[in-house]
């Protein structure tokens, strides 16, 4: 639909009429808010094969139809006639072409590391962070996370230091109540996006849940032994359960053609994922490369992995940052320091100076290649 054309207009109301006429044609509307415009997007669901375009298209409030050919129905870019808006949230824009730093603890282990982390984020200029309170573990008798407990601090801080955002992960729908009802009590001074781990990816009912709430966005990771398009399916669970916004991260996949780093790192598909969806990507270095190990040039084998997806276009970055790594309680030995901080933020700055310069590169020559 045109711009400010709401979701529940007399238009949008009379598009519905129409396509519900044709049978076996359900319908579903979702308002996709961006930097700049709102859109809502009229969805034609079921035998819509033999459904025509003139008639949609002769309605004065339609801004453009688009016949779907792809599985991506919600998250797809289909043949680039699908709109690209990114979104907004609490107060930070997230896109194709946005860039944002995720960088924090694993999990949360304590107030005063949490402060620590958070005070350190504010000196470098990140407003975007991760904080694990919920922790899927291989084995039953590893920590699990601190839970809804560590939520208070964990907000308190969060808005004390200026965090907009914080990546957290969850593994149950009963979590959502409790941090929803945390940031509440809090008096709201932070915004969560609910992260989907990559034990879940496939976690279809948890998929659906989180699609169904409206509150918080969805940094969605990749299955870690499934293809990338059984991954894009999952996170079309999310959007066609009514939340479309979500940032896709890249985590490396489990194989030995990996080792000896911890995954297989997948980074040369972030061009891949922008060019199928409409999805912002995120890379994860740290449980890709999954240790602390130096290259012969004097960085870290995690400096160079981020590098890979930067310079390929990469939205953010989600990255394991402790005070006391040793001390740690989850993947402690891939946990860069704090006072590696400012040097990892300074070298991903300058990666991405380096991606923006090719891209005017491309603007200068590109058009004389075929």
């Amino acid at each position: 639909m045109k711009d400010n054309i709401l979701p529940d207009s007399s238009e949008v109301v009379e598009v519905v009429q129409l396509a519900e006429r044709y049978p076996d044609v359900s319908t579903a509307v979702r308002a996709i808010e961006g930097a700049t415009r709102t859109v809502t997007e009229v969805y034609l669901l079921g035998s819509t094969g033999t459904v025509p375009e003139a008639p949609f298209e002769e309605f004065p409030a339609v801004e453009k139809v688009v016949r779907v050919r792809t599985s991506y129905r919600a998250i797809g870019r289909h043949e680039n006639q699908a709109e690209v808006l990114g979104f907004e949230f609490n107060g930070l824009h997230f896109s194709q072409d946005s860039f944002h730093i995720f960088a924090g603890l694993c999990a949360v282990d304590s107030l005063e590391n949490t402060e620590r982390m958070f005070a350190a984020l504010k000196r470098v200029g990140l407003q975007t962070t991760r904080a694990g309170a919920y922790k899927p573990r291989t084995s039953p008798y590893d920590f699990q996370g601190l839970g809804k407990d560590c939520l208070p601090y964990v907000f308190e801080l969060a808005g004390r230091y200026d965090i907009k955002v914080i990546s957290m992960e969850v593994t149950h729908e009963s979590q959502l109540d409790e941090i929803e009802g945390a940031l509440r009590n809090a008096g709201h001074p932070t915004g969560v996006m609910l992260q989907v781990g990559t034990r879940n990816a496939q976690n279809f009912e948890l998929l659906k849940i989180i699609g169904q709430q409206q509150e918080f966005p969805v940094l969605f990771k990749r299955g870690m032994g499934i293809t990338l398009d059984e991954s894009l399916n999952a996170c079309e669970y999310v959007a066609s359960a009514g939340n479309p916004r979500i940032i896709f991260c890249l985590r490396g996949v489990k194989t030995h053609l990996g080792d000896p780093h911890r995954n297989f790192v997948d980074f040369g598909h972030v061009p891949v994922v922008k060019r199928l969806t409409r999805l912002p990507v995120c890379i994860d270095p740290s449980h890709s490369v999954g240790k602390k190990v130096r290259a012969l040039d004097g960085l870290l084998d995690i400096h160079h992995a981020t590098a890979q997806g930067v310079i390929a276009g990469a939205n953010a970055v989600l990255v394991d940052f402790h005070p006391r790594p040793k001390e740690a309680l989850c993947d402690g030995p891939q946990a860069l320091l704090i006072e590696e901080l400012e040097h990892f933020v300074r070298d991903v700055e300058l990666v991405r100076n380096a991606y923006l310069e090719r891209l005017k590169l491309h603007e200068q020559l590109g058009s004389r290649s075929v």
